[in-house]
């Protein structure tokens, strides 16, 4: 149970920050058992807790760590390379909703409906990783699949919402859309009113951006399967919530379209709409505030007796982020 527990949220004043406070308190975490902290432009203002309650925001440089039992980390790969670490040393378990740690070897990457287990694989003890938003709704679809087909090749193509670039992403698209002829890009390397963007994160060498990369081995690590084939494209589209995926994926046996809708909707965390006839499927629009991963255009291949594809989006704020972190909290603890 969280309830007794001692909870501090790090980056409690950014997007993510407030969605795993409000989350907290859907789940009637006392006021008096949160801290929150963030950097010192908003230290010793207050944050709402609730519709009733306020809390100070700490300074992130002075947050002493072993009053608390649990860290909720996002505010920053630099952050978390100084502060979880610090948190750690004070024995208050840390989960991190950067991409800081997520590759480390001796760090458990979780998704709490499919590897909780390798918490206990893992030497690090106070540190979890929170996976990158697309990787989470992705793998909560093929974990299914992979268990009654077993997986062997992922086409990823993203469409994923201005929030998962914070505030300054979502403020960008509103001010272009007010004032287009005005409003040359500055968060976003391109124009994002009316427009979608080929590139989240910077360039690699291998030519794929960082948000690709972190896909492909996040997936790779989180479904233990190192050499599992797998490409992403990731696009940013004017969305202010909720990231969507088209997905294709080959697997070892032939599939059934029935078995494996039925593997998926039994799933927990997933909601299965899809019916052509009546139109319908799940847009972002219709994920926000929600928790579940919704799945739409469920489909076999036409020549290809070994391929599916499907459609799913979720609110990269909640299951992308804040829930899968309180839901690392509440299965670890």
């Amino acid at each position: 149970m969280l309830s007794d527990k001692k909870i501090i949220v790090v980056g409690a004043t950014g997007r993510v920050g407030r969605e795993m406070l409000s989350i907290l308190h859907e789940r009637k975490i006392p006021h008096n058992n949160i801290g929150c902290a963030a950097s010192s432009r908003s230290a010793g203002s207050y944050i709402a807790y609730g519709k009733e309650d306020q809390i100070i925001v700490q300074d992130i440089n002075s947050v002493d760590f072993s009053k608390y039992e649990i860290g909720l980390f996002s505010a920053g790969s630099e952050v978390s390379r100084i502060y979880a670490v610090k948190a750690a040393e004070s024995k208050c378990v840390v989960i991190d909703n950067t991409s800081y740690f997520r590759m480390h070897d001796d760090i458990s990457l979780i998704v709490p409906e499919i590897n909780p287990e390798d918490y206990h694989r893992h030497t690090n003890k106070y540190i979890i990783a929170n996976p990158n938003c697309s990787t989470i709704q992705m793998v909560m679809v093929l974990k299914p699949l992979h268990d009654a087909f077993g997986l062997k090749e992922v086409v990823a193509s993203t469409y994923q919402a201005v929030s998962g670039a914070g505030q300054k992403g979502v403020e960008e698209l509103h001010w272009q859309i007010k004032n287009l002829e005005n409003t040359p890009p500055s968060h976003f390397k391109k124009q994002i009113a009316f427009n979608v963007i080929p590139q989240i994160d910077v360039f690699t060498e291998s030519l794929y951006t960082k948000e690709e990369e972190k896909m492909m081995n996040e997936t790779r690590k989180i479904l233990h399967l190192p050499k599992l084939d797998i490409t992403a494209t990731c696009v940013r589209v004017p969305v202010d919530i909720g990231h969507s995926i088209s997905v294709h994926a080959k697997f070892e046996k032939n599939v059934d379209i029935l078995v494996a809708k039925e593997e998926i909707a039994r799933f927990s965390g997933i909601t299965i709409i899809d019916d052509p006839e009546k139109y319908e499927y799940v847009t972002p629009i219709e994920s926000v505030s929600k928790n579940e991963v919704y799945v739409s255009r469920i489909r076999k291949h036409q020549t290809i007796g070994n391929a599916l594809s499907f459609w799913c989006v979720s609110d990269n704020l909640r299951k992308g982020a804040a829930l899968n972190s309180v839901q690392i909290a509440e299965k670890m603890l």
